[in-house]
C-alpha cells in the first residue's frame, strides 16, 4: 500500500532521513521505534507532505505522490494524527470533528463515522458541544484521532499517540487502534517511543537509528530480540 524508496529528508542543511525505504502492507500496523531524535516523526512528515523528501520517492498505492501538497495526499486516503495532538482549541469537540471530514461532501456517510467515533469514544459524546481546548490530554487525543478518522482514511499515521498521557488512557487508545484496524481494515503506521506497547499491538515493525532504518521484523520477533529489549525494552 504505502512504500517508501530511499527517501532523504533535511531541515535546511540538516540530513534528518538517510536513503530510508520500507514497506507497508494494506490491512497492516507497522510500528518504527527508535530513540527521540532518531527521524521517527520526519518519516510520518515526509509521507504526509508535511516535509517531503529532498530525493528518493513516496508510493501510495502504486502512485507517486511526494510532490503532492498535504491537503492533495489526505485526499488520497491518508491522514495523520500529530505528535501533540493539534486540535482546535477554542472548537467544539464536533466542530473538530467536522473538520476532520471537511474533504468530503457524503452527508449520510459522515454521520455514520460521526456516530462511530462517538461510539470509540464515549467521553467525547459526553463533551460534545464544550471547547477541545478544554479538554484533558487523553482526551485530546482521542479527539484528535478522531477527527482523523472523520477523513476516513484507508492509511492512518499516528505519531506519538500515547505521549505524556496516564497508563489507563494509553490502555484505551492501543486498543482503539487495534480495533480500528481490525474492524474497518485501516491500515496503520504508527510512530511510538513506548516500543513495548508498539511492538504487542502491530504485526511488524522497524527499527530506526540516526535517520536510518537499521533492523525490521515481524513484530513478535523484534520483541524477542535481544538488542531490541536492551535499547529499546528495558530489558
Amino acid at each position: 500500500m504505502l512504500k517508501l524508496n530511499d527517501i532523504s529528508t533535511y531541515y535546511g542543511n540538516i540530513q534528518a532521513l538517510k536513503n530510508v525505504t520500507l514497506e507497508i502492507e494494506k490491512g497492516e500496523i507497522v510500528t518504527l521505534i527508535g530513540a527521540n531524535g532518531a527521524g521517527k516523526s520526519t518519516t510520518l512528515m515526509s509521507i504526509s507532505g508535511m516535509v517531503p523528501p529532498r530525493t528518493g520517492d513516496v508510493l501510495f498505492e502504486g502512485r507517486s505522490i511526494y510532490q503532492m501538497n498535504p491537503n492533495q495526499i489526505v485526499a488520497q486516503g491518508i491522514c495523520q494524527v500529530p505528535e501533540g495532538r493539534r486540535i482546535f482549541p477554542y472548537l467544539s469537540v464536533l466542530e473538530n470533528l467536522d473538520m476532520g471530514a471537511f474533504l468530503r461532501n457524503d452527508k449520510a456517510e459522515i454521520e455514520k463515522d460521526l456516530e462511530y467515533v462517538l461510539g470509540l469514544f464515549p467521553i467525547l459524546a459526553e463533551r460534545r458541544h464544550q471547547a477541545g481546548g478544554t479538554l484533558s490530554g487523553g482526551e485530546q487525543q482521542m479527539l484528535a484521532i478522531s477527527r482523523a478518522l472523520m477523513a476516513r482514511p484507508r492509511l492512518l499515521l499516528l505519531d506519538e499517540p500515547s505521549l505524556g498521557l496516564a497508563p489507563l488512557v494509553v490502555k484505551r487508545i492501543f486498543e482503539i487502534i487495534a480495533k480500528v484496524n481490525s474492524e474497518n481494515n485501516t491500515t496503520i503506521f504508527l510512530v511510538e517511543q513506548n516500543a513495548n506497547l508498539a511492538l504487542k499491538v502491530a504485526h511488524r515493525g522497524y527499527v530506526m537509528e540516526n535517520g536510518r532504518i537499521t533492523l525490521s521484523d515481524s513484530a513478535d520477533n523484534l520483541l524477542a530480540n535481544e538488542d531490541v529489549r536492551k535499547a529499546y525494552l528495558g530489558i
